[in-house]
């Protein structure tokens, strides 16, 4: 059968019958083209290791010599839908791996090829997108507003900052921890500054930093004023005890450590790391 007379009767299918696009599949028309695009996709399978594999996620078919009366046949979402099913049942039935994300395209021309071939099948294997650009970390940086620190200005390099009036924290099994972020220089404000005062975490899979209170204390009530650890933001204060969860820093915010204070300050999100 020509193609011309192929798509006639195809034409006639898709049009005439009732219900159409539900029944086209099993018009003789429908299978005579699925026989021929089947045939072409077995001829691309390969072999590797005792087993076949289609390595492509692409499969383009081209069907030639049809008129603008008729090219409408195939515009239909019905028709890439139906092939592709059927290049994916056949490639399952003959026990051939295949990219999960195989999809089929129709294309159609008008003019016949110089083999005089009215159906080719084209595969071709996508590359594969570029991975995502990795969300650099933001820089962060404490600048002390009060009391006396070993700098002015500190640069949130580490994953954990650790913050009191000591360099090292011993107790009677041996050293506890090095603070960071010393007041360690006698002062009315630096006194007020516990050896283990707090301590500041990257959260990775949050991307973001957290407070969190280290000093032992016995909460008595909502408002004890135990935690001496506060933070100031848009001109509220916010008490931070001592939990796992710690405290969300935002930008600008004020970190008051008995009467020191620090100021938490975030520089753009694409400046690395010094």
């Amino acid at each position: 059968m020509g193609i011309s007379e192929l798509l006639e009767r195809l034409g006639r299918a898709v049009f005439e019958m009732p219900f159409g696009a539900g029944q086209v599949g099993d018009s003789p028309e429908i299978a005579e083209i699925r026989f021929a695009i089947l045939d072409e996709v077995r001829t691309r399978m390969q072999r590797a290791a005792g087993k076949h594999i289609f390595p492509y996620d692409l499969v383009t078919i081209q069907i030639h010599g049809v008129g603008d009366s008729q090219s409408a046949i195939f515009e239909r979402e019905f028709f890439r839908g139906f092939f592709e099913n059927e290049v994916r049942r056949t490639l399952e039935k003959e026990q051939c791996r295949f990219p999960g994300d195989l999809r089929v395209e129709v294309r159609v021309t008008k003019s016949l090829p110089e083999t005089g071939k009215w159906l080719t099948v084209e595969t071709s294997a996508q590359a594969a997108p570029p991975p995502p650009a990795p969300v650099t970390r933001r820089v962060a940086r404490l600048t002390v507003l009060a009391g006396t620190a070993n700098s002015s200005e500190f640069a949130l390099e580490k994953a954990r900052i650790n913050i009191g009036r000591v360099t090292d924290v011993y107790r009677a099994a041996g050293p506890s921890r090095r603070n960071d972020i010393l007041f360690a220089e006698e002062t009315p404000i630096n006194r007020t500054v516990s050896r283990e005062h707090a301590h500041i975490l990257w959260d990775e899979a949050a991307r973001e930093y957290r407070l969190y209170n280290d000093r032992w204390y016995k909460r008595g009530g909502k408002h004890d004023g135990a935690c001496n650890l506060w933070i100031m933001r848009d001109g509220m204060g916010q008490e931070v005890h001592r939990d796992t969860r710690g405290t969300k820093l935002q930008d600008g915010d004020e970190i008051h450590l008995g009467k020191a204070v620090l100021r938490f300050s975030l520089h753009g999100s694409g400046d690395p790391l010094p």
